[in-house]
């Protein structure tokens, strides 16, 4: 996939509705320790989770995002945060991604799906660049690396699909 730049953005036309708000989100905590040590150096005041997720296996709804950039080894979550959910500027470290498809980080990409049209205090920066007003459907895709952050400091939850995969040239 030929990026210009580290991050793209895009739309899709929705084909879902509000299906997502039902699911059984569970709360994982962040997964690397370095940055979580390093923001609490700073003086965040987090959670050890950071957002609720939900793994998408067979969710025939969710279907469409599998196949949405025509990459290989497709993984889908939909990403909940809640008022005050906040995740710092990091890279992804895709330790879980990696070592279940034993890939190196040059072939990963990620994109972010926006499930619902933006509301104020719902964030997303990405290479030093703030998305918002959003539409439902428009998307952010980075290259493995580059460095983003996220935030919801409305009052209602912020929802996204996060769908990692793999691209050769």
């Amino acid at each position: 996939m030929d990026l210009n730049q580290n991050y793209k953005t895009g739309h899709v036309k929705p084909w879902w509705t509000d299906e997502y708000k039902n699911l059984e989100f569970i709360q994982k905590p962040f997964n690397n320790e370095e940055d979580l040590k390093s923001w609490k150096e700073k003086g965040y005041i987090l959670k050890e989770c950071i957002g609720w997720n939900y793994i998408v296996k067979d969710d025939e709804w969710a279907r469409p995002f599998f196949t949405l950039f025509n990459g290989n080894n497709t993984g889908v979550t939909i990403f909940k945060m809640n008022t005050a959910d906040i995740l710092p500027l990091h890279r992804d470290t895709y330790k879980f991604y990696k070592s279940k498809y034993n890939i190196n980080d040059e072939t990963i990409y990620r994109a972010i799906v926006f499930l619902e049209d933006w509301k104020s205090g719902h964030l997303l920066e990405v290479e030093n660049e703030l998305q918002h007003n959003w539409k439902a459907g428009d998307y952010v895709l980075w290259k493995n690396d580059a460095i983003h952050m996220a935030a919801n400091l409305g009052l209602e939850s912020r929802y996204t699909a996060q769908i990692t995969f793999t691209y050769e040239n």
